[in-house]
């Protein structure tokens, strides 16, 4: 059985997306289109790629606490109620 772990997914499809430039001083900045606001800086690309995912996972928790619309990234809608199953289901 498959455990499918719809966050996880979510944070490295929108990973997937990430855009990096290389700034004038030799460091880094990444952002991710669909995830507006979303920016972070680094002095190698690594850092900033931690950076960048570290922003987002802080995005999504921010945005799912005060119910903003996040955008649906390949296929993934985390903006739906979560469906639930009776403990006797299990």
């Amino acid at each position: 059985m498959n455990t499918r772990y719809i966050l996880s997914e979510y944070v490295e499809q929108a990973m997937a997306q990430a855009i990096y430039d290389k700034l004038e001083d030799g460091t880094f900045a990444g952002q991710i289109p669909s995830c507006k606001g979303v920016l972070a800086f680094g002095t190698t690309l690594r850092k900033c790629e931690d950076e960048l995912r570290s922003t987002l996972e802080d995005w999504i928790l921010v945005g799912l606490k005060l119910g903003h619309p996040l955008p649906v990234i390949k296929g993934i809608d985390i903006n739906k109620e979560p469906t639930r199953e009776p403990v006797d289901a299990m």
